[in-house]
């Protein structure tokens, strides 16, 4: 959580914004269990992980989130042991994780893919690490009984794995990590493979094993909606650097960036300027907002599509003609023309196309951001281009 927390949310004070963006402060009292100070990584000439630094505590789930080729991946790697860091530091517990082999590491990985064995039943699958380590008959029998249970997946010992459906064979993939009995789960991108409804019972079905096991997760994912549902803390990334640390709260209405903005759920962000502390002009007008900056200052300002109001066209609204109606089930998703820019409004208030309206939000709707490479009315670079083009690292 990279906040000073207050009890209004836009009165937090963003670590982000004091040069500590990738460093989370220990506001719960849980100890941590693993630090990853100043992490690079190269593979040839392409430099994959800048400077990474972030925490995890003890039976946390935190998320790794971000597009193809930010980095992720090889972060969670390099925890692993599969990848080696080319600089910085990674602890766990204060002891050097980088000195320490895969095998010996307390940190079980959990692939997208699974990598069950066809010609193992279940529980010879879960079986399989106890039996390397020369576990005795008794125990490893005791014990991958209990994982069993905690993936509610009793009576399924002696199926074949071609026999289970997605949901079950995710299931028996982590039976056979936490049979281990790791302090540490490492899951990348385990629910890629399941369709929408499947995946969406598995988020709510790993959190509430996360908890009942008492372990840390450290969970990576290109799904926002993932990250928001089942994480502690999320970690945004982007082309091998981090852009925001924050609970899925935070990240959602506190945006530090215009790429985490509109990364994270649907934005409309706008170019604006500070007329004074507490006002900002934009689309045109100026509004009154909840955010104190210097005057004069160039801002992007985000206005969420949920928290548009649909009104009479007024003096007091920014008025435009609707150029598309959706209905996405819950809400009505609703592009407007204005004079300066389109809106993306979601409302259950249906509105028909070519019908004028007036858009209306109050100043706590209104976030403002400083500018960044990231904004909308700044050119990309051809770099960032090819970057995000590449494939996850």
């Amino acid at each position: 959580m990279n906040q000073l927390f207050s009890p209004k949310k836009k009165t937090a004070v963003s670590m982000a914004d004091s040069g500590w963006q990738q460093q989370l402060p220990d506001s719960t009292g849980s100890s941590h269990i693993i630090e990853l100070i100043g992490v690079n990584k190269y593979f040839g000439e392409a430099h994959v992980l800048r400077d990474i630094s972030f925490y995890i505590r003890q039976n946390e789930f935190i998320t790794l989130l971000g597009p193809s080729g930010c980095g992720k991946s090889t972060t969670l790697r390099i925890l692993a042991g599969f990848e080696q860091a080319n600089s910085g530091q990674v602890l766990f517990e204060g002891r050097d994780l980088l000195a320490i082999p895969p095998y010996e590491r307390h940190l079980n990985t959990v692939f997208q893919r699974y990598a069950l064995f066809p010609h193992l039943n279940v529980f010879d699958n879960i079986a399989f690490g106890l039996r390397i380590k020369k576990q005795s008959r008794q125990e490893i029998r005791t014990r991958v009984e209990q994982a069993l249970k905690m993936v509610d997946l009793q009576g399924y010992s002696e199926r074949w794995v071609d026999q289970l459906s997605g949901g079950q064979m995710q299931r028996v993939a982590i039976a056979r990590a936490i049979v281990n009995q790791p302090r540490v789960l490492l899951l990348d991108e385990p629910l890629g493979a399941l369709d929408l409804k499947m995946r969406k019972d598995m988020q709510i079905e790993l959190k509430d094993m996360q908890r009942s096991l008492g372990i840390t997760f450290v969970y990576v994912t290109h799904d926002q909606e993932e990250a928001l549902t089942m994480s502690d803390t999320v970690i945004v990334m982007k082309t091998g650097e981090i852009q925001q640390i924050g609970t899925p709260t935070d990240i959602y209405n506190e945006p530090r960036n215009a790429f985490v903005a509109d990364f994270i759920g649907e934005s409309n962000i706008l170019p604006g300027r500070m007329t004074r502390d507490f006002e900002v002009s934009f689309a045109g007008r100026t509004f009154t907002c909840v955010d104190p900056r210097m005057e004069n200052e160039a801002v992007d300002v985000v206005v969420r599509p949920e928290d548009v109001q649909l009104r009479q066209p007024s003096d007091e609204t920014v008025n435009g003609v609707v150029t598309s109606v959706v209905f996405k089930g819950v809400h009505y998703e609703m592009l407007i023309e204005t004079e300066t820019c389109e809106w993306l409004v979601q409302s259950t208030d249906r509105a028909a196309e070519g019908d004028h309206v007036g858009l209306y939000f109050d100043p706590d709707e209104i976030h403002i951001m400083a500018k960044s490479d990231q904004s909308p009315d700044r050119v990309r670079t051809a770099g960032d281009d090819v970057q995000e083009q590449e494939d996850d690292w």
